[in-house]
């Protein structure tokens, strides 16, 4: 696929992630272990996809994909693709709607 594309202007065309479109993603999504529950659209305009399980943060618990493979895996991921800057969506299982909320790294830290 080529070259990995971040921080691109938002909102996209037709509500789809571009081509080539890169972002932080769980390796237990990318691989297909676990599905996506978390979607991250951060205040610096990052995208990142989480298992909703494991901790993000630990080694090697994520690295840069991008996004097309892991929405060919899970179609379903397309739908956040309009979510706006600093906001995240959630789900309890694959299946079930998103459910779109603010999000905030410092409330994100003292909730653990």
């Amino acid at each position: 696929m080529g070259e990995l594309l971040r921080n691109l202007p938002h909102p996209f065309p037709d509500d789809r992630f571009p081509e080539g479109m890169g972002g932080v993603v769980q390796r237990t999504v990318a691989n297909g272990e676990l599905p996506a529950l978390s979607v991250i659209h951060d205040d610096d305009n990052d995208w990142l996809i989480g298992d909703g399980i494991n901790d993000p943060n630990s080694h090697e618990a994520s690295g840069l994909f991008h996004l097309r493979h892991i929405i060919d895996q899970d179609p379903s991921i397309e739908a956040t693709a309009s979510l706006p800057i600093g906001y995240m969506a959630w789900r309890g299982s694959p299946g079930k709607d998103w459910t779109v909320e603010k999000f905030d790294y410092a409330e994100e830290h003292n909730n653990e």
